[in-house]
């Protein structure tokens, strides 16, 4: 890889912190959800989730033994604003400062989210959180505060975390908060409020930390069509544009693509563009430094008839295979399973070529820097009676996608940066403690459990493949 490239690995609060209620903390919009019963499996919660906010020299420790370039990790916005806004919490952000200086004592470049699905549950409850406008100053005021309190530590930002993701589980599925079902019209006006809050974040930004780094981080699932029949090819087209390009134009463009647009006017359900939300957008993504990809699979798309799927469907959290549905827009796209690709226990296709799929085309259609913000395999790990983990298989994925995006950047991608996830095993927001993704085990289950770290044969690969830049990669 490049001199200075920034191999790391990554994480968010509500994840793994726990702490729920210390430190002047306040309440999250998860915190409420998860005492939801059947909303998540075994009913786990983020109360404890893996005490990093008690553990964090230890795990920082462990990063350093490893040779990590670059940490990512979320600040928990009620952790340092308990009210969303208003008066900061100083024991919260001593925390971050101090994990912050762990991170620099041991040359790990910290590479902050500012936002990773965690809400104050008293926005929520005032104003009904990402649904309304004011949310927007808010959220720019807590940047901006954070933006001035780590100017000269911190120089890699990224403003939200899969905006694709909690929006279609929070307001189209009911899975994530606030738990709301098929609310199309809702979910493309929330989209556009947490891309205003994005802008003005950005904009923000560039005048406090003009030479910083900032962008989004997008969940992308690069698409195939599924033959070269033209209806498929059209599928494809306009899963594109619905499905990823809605997100990817607006970071980098600053416009909605046209055909969607079109096409959610004529269903009533596209949100208000105002002359001058669209300025600050554009305005915005001429400022923007990367493009954050957090990467896990692909999507097969073929046309999908008026009475076909819809895009409500059962979702594998319990990592019982072949237990996931195909979704879909009737009279659009589909998305059934790909036969030429495995598949991991959470029905998750397994496609390392992908990545490097996804690169080129960001470099393509946007010429951007690519930040890798995630990739990793969640999977049933076991720990042996002498405390020892073979994940073969976590290094066999992880050595497969880095060479693809080895084989990406010597095709013309400016990578800087690829962050696994995770480093330590976390709470996998509806799949629990059981979906395992670090390089270190934690031994805890959805019951509990001593909390006790332990280094994963994939520990020491990835120490490998650092210490070498990349040249202990297979192919």
């Amino acid at each position: 890889m490049p001199k200075g490239f920034l191999w790391g690995s990554a994480s968010a609060a509500y994840q793994i912190e726990g702490a729920y209620n210390e430190g002047g903390k306040g309440m999250s919009n998860w915190d409420e959800f998860v005492k939801i019963p059947g909303k998540t499996y075994k009913e786990t919660t983020g109360e404890i989730a893996v005490d990093h906010y008690h553990r964090f020299k230890e795990d920082v420790a462990l990063m350093a033994e490893m040779g990590l370039k670059t940490y990512r990790f979320s600040i928990s916005w009620p952790r340092v604003f308990p009210n969303g806004r208003g008066e900061v919490n100083l024991e919260g952000i001593q925390f971050y400062e101090e994990l912050i200086d762990e991170c620099i004592k041991y040359g790990i470049e910290p590479m902050v989210t500012l936002y990773h699905w965690d809400l104050p549950q008293a926005l929520q409850e005032e104003y009904g959180g990402w649904e309304s406008p004011k949310i927007i100053d808010d959220y720019v005021h807590y940047a901006t505060y954070l933006f001035k309190r780590f100017k000269g530590k911190v120089n890699y930002w990224i403003t939200i975390n899969e905006q694709n993701i909690f929006t279609n589980f929070g307001w189209m599925t009911a899975m994530h908060p606030p738990g709301k079902f098929n609310q199309e019209k809702l979910f493309y006006q929330v989209n556009h409020h947490v891309f205003l809050a994005h802008a003005k974040a950005v904009v923000a930004f560039k005048e406090i930390i003009p030479d910083g780094k900032i962008g989004a981080s997008f969940a992308y699932s690069p698409s195939y069509g599924l033959d070269c029949r033209p209806m498929n090819a059209m599928a494809k087209l306009d899963f594109d544009n619905l499905k990823n390009y809605w997100w990817l134009d607006v970071y980098a463009y600053g416009r909605y693509p046209k055909t969607a647009y079109r096409y959610l006017e004529k269903k009533g359900v596209a949100p208000t563009v105002t002359a001058e939300d669209a300025a600050l957008l554009k305005e915005a993504a001429g400022l923007v430094d990367f493009m954050g990809v957090n990467y896990y699979q692909t999507t097969v798309v073929e046309y999908n008839p008026m009475d076909g799927v819809t895009p409500f469907a059962e979702m594998n959290t319990s990592g019982k295979k072949g237990t996931g549905q195909v979704t879909g827009e009737p009279g659009v796209y589909k998305n059934p399973s790909n036969p030429y690709l495995e598949t991991t226990d959470w029905d998750w296709t397994i496609d390392p070529a992908g990545l490097r799929y996804a690169c080129k085309e960001i470099t393509s259609r946007y010429d951007l820097p690519i930040v890798i913000s995630e990739n990793g395999l969640g999977a049933f790990d076991e720990k042996t009676t002498d405390n020892a983990i073979h994940d073969d298989y976590r290094i066999a994925y992880l050595n497969a996608h880095v060479y693809e995006l080895m084989r990406a950047v010597e095709e013309g991608s400016d990578v800087w940066a690829y962050c696994t996830w995770s480093f330590t095993d976390l709470l996998s927001w509806l799949n629990g403690y059981q979906k395992r993704y670090g390089f270190v085990y934690v031994d805890r289950d959805e019951e509990g459990g001593s909390l006790d770290r332990y280094k994963k044969d994939s520990y020491y690969w990835y120490q490998e493949v650092i210490r070498t830049n990349g040249a202990s990669i297979e192919e």
